[in-house]
């Protein structure tokens, strides 16, 4: 894979690149690693595309998590910490809140990554909200969010986030 697009948030790259070039530079190394190729799958009984091969975004996921686990790149889980007692007395919830948790899906010098190539929208609570509950609970100094542009999120399987 390469890098089509970069955007700094905060001024986080600048950030990044004068305190953590080597994790960045890791960073880029990791996605030239990923051979997208690799993470195809030929549609055939869909109504759309038939025949054309497209990513597999679960392929994908899982291509990068082989590249930043070999690296020493690890998940994080933070529990969750729900109040209760703001609710009214005239409710009462229905599930457990507890074992609740947030995870970022690498980290390494304090430095976090996550990894969109699913089939949700989180892109923005990753960048203003996720990584932000990990530098706030002191496990990350700065995070870095990889994303699909979207013509290549216009060749997966199934609709996914894009940079744009």
């Amino acid at each position: 894979m390469k890098i089509g697009g970069v955007y700094s948030f905060n001024g986080g790259k600048e950030a990044s690149e004068k305190k953590y070039a080597a994790a960045l530079q890791e960073i880029t190394q990791i996605i030239t690693a990923v051979d997208g190729n690799r993470h195809k799958t030929k549609r055939s009984r869909e109504k759309t595309m038939p025949g054309k091969m497209l990513y597999k975004p679960g392929s994908l996921n899982k291509a990068f998590t082989r590249e930043f686990e070999s690296r020493e790149w690890h998940k994080h889980r933070v529990l969750c910490d729900y109040p209760t007692e703001f609710y009214t007395e005239n409710y009462s919830p229905t599930m457990s809140l507890r074992g609740a948790f947030r995870e970022m899906d690498f980290i390494k010098n304090r430095v976090g990554v996550e990894v969109q190539f699913g089939k949700y929208a989180f892109m923005v609570y990753n960048v203003c909200a996720k990584m932000t509950i990990f530098h706030n609970q002191g496990v990350i100094d700065v995070g870095v969010e990889i994303v699909p542009l979207k013509a290549l999120a216009g060749e997966m399987s199934t609709g996914v986030s894009y940079f744009e």
